[in-house]
């Protein structure tokens, strides 16, 4: 059992018990994992850990969520597609790194509480990554490659959406075919139609 920790507060003691509960699954697997264990490799408590996650899942989910790529470092690489092709290469690491039956073991308490897939879609909708394509898509309207265009929430889930498609329902891995296609055959098609609208309708 690990050493105990010294006493720690707010953000420090919630990076621990996520980055904690994050070596469990690897270690043991989302089946096995348990909010003791997760409380034991923390240096902490149950009750501490439970005051916060009030289950299994949101524990999961959040330690999962901590491991997207940061939204307030976007890819700056000189043209819109190769930004695009480097924000969703690091998207699909995060998937590749997540051991399979977390994700596996997520979905299925989803079917099984409605509750969990609530929790699931909170999280998809609250993940950062609108302001990322924004300024991914504005660097490209300053160089002249878009006219300008808005960056709805639902437009920024697009590529999202299809890569836990791909993760999570198909069952396959993402290579760099996938993610080329989802840039060039949907994104790319649909930033440019809805600046040409936008840009028509101010005409």
């Amino acid at each position: 059992m690990p050493e105990p920790k010294s006493r720690r507060h707010g953000a420090e003691l919630e990076a621990a018990i996520l980055d904690a509960a994050w070596a469990e699954l690897v270690e043991v697997g989302y089946a096995r994992l348990t909010m003791e264990g997760v409380a034991a490799r923390a240096g902490t408590s149950k009750p501490v850990v439970y005051r916060r996650w009030p289950g299994r899942p949101e524990l999961v989910l959040a330690a999962w969520r901590r491991r997207i790529p940061d939204a307030d470092n976007p890819p700056d690489l000189g043209d819109l597609r190769s930004d695009l092709l480097a924000f969703l290469h690091r998207l699909v690491h995060r998937f590749h790194d997540t051991p399979r039956d977390v994700l596996a073991g997520l979905m299925s308490e989803t079917f099984r509480d409605p509750e969990v897939f609530a929790l699931l879609l909170k999280q998809i909708a609250a993940a950062k990554h609108r302001p990322t394509f924004e300024t991914i898509v504005r660097r490209a309207v300053a160089r002249g490659e878009l006219p300008p265009v808005e960056i709805t929430p639902r437009v920024a889930r697009v590529p999202l959406d299809l890569v836990r498609a791909e993760a999570i329902f198909h069952h396959g891995e993402i290579d760099e075919k996938t993610i080329t296609k989802i840039v060039d055959e949907v994104f790319l098609p649909l930033l440019r139609g809805l600046a040409h609208k936008e840009f028509d309708g101010e005409e």
